[in-house]
Parts: C-alpha cells; structure tokens; sequence
C-alpha cells in the first residue's frame, strides 16, 4: 500500500501541506477565540473543504490539456485583472475583490498560477532561449502584464511575489548572469535609496561592477547601469507620491520604533509575540498578545505570532521545517520530471511559495515592510488557500506524471 502511494503521490508535499493547513486552522481558531470572530475560523473551515475539491481535481487534471489551456487561461486571468479594476469591491485602497456573497474572491492570487503555466508552456518550446533578447522580451511580457494590472489596484505586495517567481523560473531556465544581475540591480538601488544617500552611492558602485564583470554589450550594460541610477533617483518622487498610510509602512520599515502607537504597532508586537514565547510557548489560547487582542486581526498577515507565542520555538521551527520540506521537494520535482514544461512549473509554483513564505515571516519578524502578503496555508483567506491547494494539485500532477516528455 505504501509503494503504491509512493509511487502515485508525493507524499512529502502532500502531507507537508496538509499539516501547515492544520496548523493554519488551529492558529485561526486561536487567533479568533477572543476576538469576538468564530465566523471567521468557520469560514477558513469551509475554504479549507473547497480547497480539497481544488487539490484533487489538479492533481487528476490531464497533464496534456493542462499545458493546452496554459496560454488561455492566462489570457482569462488578464481578462478578469481588468474587470476587476472596472467592477470590483475596493478593500483597504485596493480593488481587488470579487463579492461572493458573504465571500470575497481575488483574482491576482489565481493570477500567480496561470503566469506560471504561461510562462512555462512559453519557455519549453524548443524554438524558445532565454538568451535570446527577443524572446527574453516576451517572456518578460509575460509576467509585466499581470503585475501591470495589479499595481493599478494597486496591491504592490502581490507584484512584489511575481517577481520573486520570475527571477527563479530564469534562473532555472539558464538565463544569463547580467539577465538575472538587470532584475536585481535596479531592486537593490531602490531599496538603496529608502536608506539614504550614503547606502545608494553603496549599491550603485557595487552593482556598476558587477555588471561590468558580467556585461555582455557595452552599449546594453550602459543602458541597465543608467536605469538603475534612474530607479533609485526616482524612489523619493515615488515617495512623495504615495498615500499616507503607504509612506507610514515605509517609514516603519526603516525605524519600527518611530511610531510605536501608529504604523509600528503591529511590528513591535508581533516581535514581543513571537520573542515571549521562550522554548516551549506560553500553551494554546494562552498567548497573551494573541488572546488579549495586541495584533489587531492576527488571523491575516501575523499569523505566524500565534505559533510563535503559543508554541513557542517549538512551533515556530516546527512551522519553519515543514515549509522547508514542502520547498525542497518542489525543486527536487522541477530537477527530476523529463518535461521541459513540467519542470518550469514546478520551480515556478515553489518560488511563488518560497517568496510568500520570505515575505511573510520576515515582514512578522520586522525584516520586511508590512505589505499584505499572507502565508501561504496557514492566513485565513479563501483566494489564498485556494490557490494554494491548487498549487500543491498541480504539483502532485506532475509527480504523478514525472515520466512523461
């Protein structure tokens, strides 16, 4: 019997995922318990249910169709972006919701998947190479056009995960070092800039000679060199353009502890959370910046704090291990299945995972500017969990059809 499931089942990303789902469910509850909010755990209860359907019907989704439809469904996916900005429900400034009822759907979280197939089905023709500048272009093209769409929500920490994804799926797919070096430069110079002057001048000399170490034409080099410089000058009109409560996070990225009432609220108690919990943890429903309500709707972006405090190290690592689990079979997959296609979507859902899961903790741990990005499995969201459980779906297709070319 076990052969059987070994041979047919990935089972450590199955039960990798299965036990993150629990745990999310346990932290949801707990989270809620006081906060006058059960609904919401039965809510993530019925999702967690829908988001079985969805995990099995990837999983026995046609191999063959599933790289037919990449391209259409990416196209759907772009079409419902665009409706969604014409017709949808505006949420803490971004109009990125579909009303259901009772229930809210975003279509950029199912937006991630379909960008992966795209791209995949894109990348794995053999007429394709990411050397080539051309079809570097439309490759680009490919994951812009979603990230275009949802920046005019806008919802910055949704694009900030397909960047993440696209710099794996060209890594994994040989793309050059001054490729790769052109994404990350202009990033670096960014986040230069938000420290200062000092911190800016840094990175531009750093990444000016990494890419001429790596240049591959004096006159492109130029060009990726002068769009970096051009992306930090611009961080602070950038700045001043933004809304107040986006400054703020920014602000609070860089001193926490500025505005200990206001913006860095949620920080510096996430922080005590997750530091109280000592070894073992203060033991279910007994955290007391859970309990007594600290993090205003923890269920969401902090739900990391209640494993952190009430389970202390323990349930911190333990999280932390199973999503380590999970992310290393998903690239051992990518090296293993003999379709082209199938290994660039699996590294690309696994970097998609990844980026949430850097992002997430990070932003819990204060490393991160708090930018709305849930963990996958364990935030309470319906959109979320869905597209997660189709996600570990697709995976465990294409482990069932790692044979296939």
């Amino acid at each position: 019997m076990l052969n059987y499931l070994q041979r047919h089942f990935d089972l450590q990303i199955g039960i990798s995922s299965l036990l993150l789902t629990i745990i999310g469910l346990v932290s949801v509850y707990s989270a809620t318990y006081d906060a006058r909010a059960s609904d919401i755990f039965f809510k993530q209860l019925a999702w967690s249910g829908a988001g079985t359907v969805v995990l099995i019907a990837m999983a026995l989704f046609p191999y063959r169709l599933l790289q037919t439809i990449s391209i259409p469904a990416w196209l759907f996916s772009l079409l419902l972006l665009v409706i969604v900005l014409l017709l949808g429900k505006t949420v803490s400034g971004s109009t990125s919701w579909f009303n259901l009822g009772s229930f809210r759907i975003q279509p950029s979280e199912f937006a991630k998947i379909t960008t992966v197939l795209a791209l995949a089905s894109y990348l794995s023709r053999s007429d394709v190479s990411l050397r080539n500048p051309r079809d570097l272009f439309l490759a680009g093209g490919i994951v812009l056009a979603p990230v275009a769409l949802i920046m005019m929500q806008p919802d910055f920490g949704t694009a900030v995960i397909y960047g993440g994804m696209a710099f794996a799926v060209m890594y994994w797919g040989g793309a050059s070092q001054f490729t790769l070096l052109s994404v990350v430069a202009p990033a670096a110079a960014a986040v230069g800039a938000l420290f200062g002057t000092t911190p800016f001048l840094i990175v531009v000399a750093v990444m000016g000679v990494l890419i001429y170490l790596t240049k591959e034409h004096r006159l492109v080099a130029a060009v990726v060199f002068s769009f970096m410089v051009l992306v930090g000058i611009s961080v602070q009109f950038i700045y001043d353009g933004m809304k107040p409560y986006q400054q703020r996070r920014i602000d609070t990225f860089l001193d926490p502890g500025a505005d200990p009432l206001g913006a860095g609220y949620n920080i510096l108690q996430s922080k005590v959370a997750i530091g109280s919990g000592g070894v073992f943890g203060k033991g279910y429903l007994h955290g007391s910046q859970t309990q007594l309500n600290f993090i205003p709707e923890q269920w969401t972006d902090f739900i990391f704090c209640v494993p952190g405090e009430e389970f202390g190290f323990i349930g911190a690592a333990t999280v932390l291990v199973l999503f380590a689990v999970f992310l290393m079979r998903g690239v051992t997959l990518a090296s293993k299945v003999k379709s082209k296609y199938a290994s660039y979507v699996a590294i690309g859902l696994t970097a998609t995972i990844a980026t949430h899961v850097f992002i997430n903790i990070g932003m819990a741990l204060g490393l991160f500017p708090v930018i709305g990005v849930p963990l996958p499995f364990l935030s309470y969201g319906g959109s979320s969990l869905l597209s997660n459980a189709a996600m570990v779906g697709i995976l465990m297709n294409l482990y069932t059809n790692r044979k296939e070319y």
